[in-house]
């Protein structure tokens, strides 16, 4: 059985996308709470610069282009060597292209796919070696969407990387359940922390103010709970969905204005970070 977290006292905890939104709140959880070092990744050193002026000394800013594996390895490696293996890994960052598929450039599909799925599969993998030799109390977090779960126009590219994301990080809790490193999976609609800049929520399904997200995910990672997933209209959605023939779930899309949710997308400018 893994245990409960009180708090995260005297651990080591490695952020990705540290340097603003939800990566930036977990990063003021862990310091509140007494973290020994946090370890905040992202791949905007200016960024970077400004949190790691706010949250002091016990904040380490590592700037990272999750893209580049050998640059995350060696990262990886580094964090190690100074710090041993992390108590607690959030894989939060993420990046979404807004547009229909046919207006997908190369680069689009590629950075989409390396920041969302393949960087978090690539850290983890660099650091779960040195996790499992002291597993106790160990967690990792993976940041998904309500669109891994639920096909939506304008978002083909990112719910594909949250697809796999999903399936990935629910396949590892079950690998590592009885190793005491527990996995949480974190699936959310629209978050306003300026990703989805322009997105409307659907009926019933309010855009998520960051910190009411945050702060649920962080207890239900220290609970060791297996997913969270908000508001509650994406439990109805996921049931009804899984219920209901294709084309009677997509009148309900509609009827309920899920497909229409990223007509008026505008994203943040210049960034597509969490």
């Amino acid at each position: 059985m893994t245990t409960r977290l009180r708090d995260v006292h005297d651990k080591v905890v490695l952020i990705t996308g540290a340097a603003r939104g939800m990566g930036l709140l977990y990063a003021r959880y862990a310091l509140d709470e007494g973290a020994r070092v946090v370890l905040g990744w992202d791949a905007d050193r200016a960024a970077l610069d400004e949190a790691a002026a706010e949250l002091g000394e016990r904040f380490e800013p590592v700037a990272v282009d999750l893209t580049d594996t050998d640059a995350v390895e060696a990262a990886a490696a580094a964090a190690l060597a100074a710090h041993g293996a992390p108590d607690i890994l959030i894989n939060n960052a993420g990046i979404v292209r807004g547009k229909l598929f046919a207006e997908h450039t190369r680069a689009d599909i590629d950075l989409t796919i390396d920041v969302n799925l393949t960087a978090p599969m690539h850290l983890t993998r660099a650091l779960l070696p040195a996790m499992l030799e002291a597993p106790e109390g160990r967690r990792i977090m993976n940041i998904a969407s309500a669109a891994g779960l639920l096909a939506n126009p304008r978002m083909s590219v990112y719910a594909s990387s949250k697809w796999g994301l999903i399936g990935w990080s629910d396949s590892l809790r079950l690998e590592l359940e009885r190793t005491g490193i527990a996995v949480t999976t974190v699936c959310p609609s629209y978050v306003a922390t300026g990703m989805f800049e322009g997105a409307r929520g659907p009926l019933l399904t309010p855009v998520l103010a960051p910190e009411r997200i945050a702060s649920r995910a962080w207890a239900a990672m220290k609970k060791a709970k297996p997913f969270l997933l908000m508001p509650a209209m994406v439990h109805v959605s996921k049931a009804a969905r899984g219920v209901l023939p294709p084309r009677a779930w997509d009148a309900v899309g509609r009827a309920f204005r899920v497909y229409t949710s990223m007509d008026e997308f505008t994203g943040r400018p210049g960034s597509g970070s969490r």
